[in-house]
């Protein structure tokens, strides 16, 4: 079969660039057609040597560093530019997040429907701005009657969690099949590590991200916080952030995959505090170096966190709320190896052995789309 990858674009290397990636792996051959590939960022160095193709719109000066969110009402045309192209493959598996990529008759892997559509918080809060506010509620509008439109035209859709299973359901009446996300670091030695006295956010400096409840809960505490990450878009959070510090509390910027396994290992526990997060693929790393989580009590994190076992929840998004349940995590004894048990349900392998069997299974008994739609 001649299969063909399509992704929002390629910048940072979050959790929808880690499933493009695995897809990618297991099938080499696939082109990776996307709205921009941006010169030197993290997710061109990791994507070194694919076969990526840009659209056209990666050819007008600035889109693919600020102006690509302002200009989304350009998305049906880049996508449209590729309608043609892509009719020539067997299969077409869409990894699709805010950017309404889908609609190609495809296989469509939906990290969630556009946060921005649905009234989710998103990382820039673009809201506040009364004049911005003003403009997206415009292009929302269209937007959202497009990413509909376009949703209908997807053969089949695959949810990263039952979180997004349930969007997609309330939002596009469509059924799907929750795959989740693989989760995979590298494996650095493997001798016991030894816990060290700080608590730990991987997280890139963005709204949305609970960040400053993180900052404020560990000044109140006195403990030690580490964030690694950084900013991103046209946000200003970093410099926000930076005013809210302690001594106790370090940014480390942006960490390769080998010092993220050891800031997972040595920390005593990870923050997990985004809410209605679709997934949530760093709870699961922190699980997987045998680290437990202290969670909002919402979204994908009740899916992968284990209450008294491998974490805790916290179900308020206050300091006091998180304080308290910083409290409780730390007169708990979390068993390390329950931990690195719960993360292998999300292991690279079994996302591979699920995507393809849906694939395999859909080829065979191909089915017109009328009868994934829910009535």
């Amino acid at each position: 079969m001649k299969i063909a990858l399509v992704h929002d674009y390629l910048n940072e290397f979050g959790g929808a660039e880690r499933v493009l990636l695995a897809l990618s792996e297991m099938y080499p051959k696939a082109p990776i057609f996307t709205a921009f590939c941006k010169k030197g960022s993290a997710a061109e160095k990791r994507f070194f040597g694919k076969d990526i193709r840009e659209s056209w719109a990666s050819k007008i000066p600035f889109f693919a560093g600020k102006l690509h969110s302002p200009l989304r009402f350009l998305a049906p045309l880049i996508w449209g530019s590729f309608a043609k192209e892509l009719k020539k493959y067997d299969v077409v598996i869409s990894s699709s997040s805010w950017y309404v990529t889908k609609g190609f008759g495809e296989i469509c892997y939906c990290h969630t429907p556009p946060r921005w559509l649905y009234g989710y918080k998103t990382s820039m809060e673009w809201q506040r701005f009364w004049l911005v506010r003003v403009y997206g509620q415009i292009v929302g509008h269209f937007m959202r009657q497009y990413d509909f439109n376009q949703a209908q035209k997807v053969d089949y859709f695959i949810a990263n969690s039952r979180e997004v299973q349930s969007r997609i359901e309330k939002f596009y009446r469509r059924k799907a099949r929750v795959i989740y996300p693989p989760v995979e670091l590298p494996v650095i030695g493997s001798d016991p590590v030894r816990k060290e006295d700080y608590y730990l956010v991987i997280s890139r400096l963005v709204g949305g991200k609970g960040l400053e409840l993180a900052i404020k809960a560990a000044v109140k505490l006195g403990v030690k916080l580490k964030i690694a990450g950084k900013g991103a878009g046209w946000g200003s959070e970093e410099k926000r952030l930076k005013k809210l510090l302690s001594d106790k509390i370090e940014m480390l910027g942006e960490v390769s995959d080998k010092e993220l396994v050891e800031l997972y290992s040595k920390a005593k526990g990870f923050l997990a505090l985004a809410e209605n997060e679709d997934f949530g693929i760093t709870p699961v790393e922190s699980m997987s170096c045998g680290t437990g989580v202290i969670a909002y009590k919402g979204g994908g994190y009740l899916e992968t966190v284990i209450e008294g076992k491998t974490g805790v929840f916290f179900e308020e998004q206050t300091v006091e709320s998180l304080v308290e349940a910083m409290k409780r995590f730390e007169k708990m004894k979390i068993k390390s190896e329950e931990c690195v048990k719960q993360a292998k349900k999300f292991s690279r392998e079994r996302f591979e052995k699920e995507i393809k069997e849906f694939v395999a299974e859909k080829i065979r008994g191909y089915e017109p789309r009328r009868f994934d739609v829910i009535e």
